[in-house]
């Protein structure tokens, strides 16, 4: 009789400790991966994923480059024993063949596993990372974590309304812009008239989001923007035709514009940066378009930039 007791109670802690195979997948805010999360875990409060009550087991889920899936299963193929204590494997998931590692690690004083999945995705590779302590590993195994990445899934869009509802501020004019893409849950956002297949380069884009600290002073404000505007991912054999200090919704701001080419095709564009200074946070905007869609393009920037209001 004890040992039937004894199996039952096995059975139920690994019935638990398992996602329901006809639970579905569960998507943090903004992103298009998801996953079942184990028994005991609930939606994160201050990172995209998942966690436990007390925090000290974390899975965290987010957006890489579309080119990191291919990276790392190279890295794989070259080295499949895995180095350093790190064990490679692989999973077959319904979003794809997926690759993780685990590996054990410490997390200041406190021993913990370490586990981190890649996917693949449409114009992007999906990322997991989970961490758990020791004195949990024995209900957060490696197969029940094994399991849970199992489910990983991929839904195929994000409503603008989700993604939008993220930022700390509100976006009151789209300006027509359909293809709408989250870049850091919560922070910035583009706004596209191609999308990730076709490339964003040859149609007109907005990339919104917030940067940290900025000068203060009116000069080193300009120095400021300007060194931004030079920073511009994939924009190319750059020319600043224009930067100057302008008011943006009544606070000060900053215009920057570059013409220069972007892409593979080397597609002249015109681009304009527009810094509203705050005082934690700015506004940081990136608006191109091949020079030839310019000047429509330039009225619909400013409409997506006159239309955002802070929240509350």
């Amino acid at each position: 009789m004890k040992l039937t007791r004894s199996f039952a109670a096995l059975a139920l802690l690994v019935a638990t400790a398992f996602p329901a195979l006809a639970a579905d997948a569960v998507y943090p805010p903004g992103l298009r991966l998801g996953m079942v999360p184990l028994v005991g875990l609930s939606k994160a409060k201050t990172f995209p994923g998942f966690e436990s009550e007390d925090g000290s087991v974390k899975v965290l889920i987010t957006e890489l480059p579309p080119a990191a899936y291919n990276e790392v299963v190279s890295a794989f193929n070259a080295n499949p024993a895995g180095a350093n204590g790190v064990k490679p494997d692989k999973i077959e998931t319904s979003a794809g063949l997926a690759y993780f590692t685990t590996e054990s690690a410490k997390a200041g004083d406190t021993l913990v596993k370490r586990y981190s999945m890649i996917v693949p995705g449409t114009g992007f590779s999906g990322y997991v990372a989970v961490q758990i302590p020791e004195n949990a590993s024995k209900i957060y195994t490696d197969e029940a974590v094994r399991q849970m990445f199992a489910t990983a899934a991929i839904r195929k869009e994000v409503s603008a309304d989700e993604q939008i509802g993220l930022l700390p501020f509100k976006i009151t004019d789209l300006a027509g812009f359909k293809d709408i893409r989250t870049l850091v849950p919560g922070s910035s956002i583009i706004l596209a008239d191609g999308n990730e297949s076709s490339g964003y380069e040859s149609k007109p884009f907005m990339i919104l989001g917030l940067i940290g600290a900025t000068p203060q002073a009116a000069d080193d404000r300009a120095r400021f923007a300007q060194e931004a505007a030079l920073q511009i991912a994939g924009l190319r054999e750059t020319k600043v035709t224009m930067s100057e200090p302008i008011r943006i919704n009544g606070q000060p701001g900053f215009e920057t514009r570059i013409d220069g080419v972007s892409g593979r095709d080397k597609i002249p564009v015109t681009v304009v940066q527009w810094i509203r200074f705050g005082g934690g946070t700015s506004l940081r905007i990136i608006a191109s378009a091949p020079r030839d869609q310019w000047s429509d393009a330039f009225t619909r920037f400013r409409a997506v930039r006159d239309g955002i209001q802070p929240k509350g």
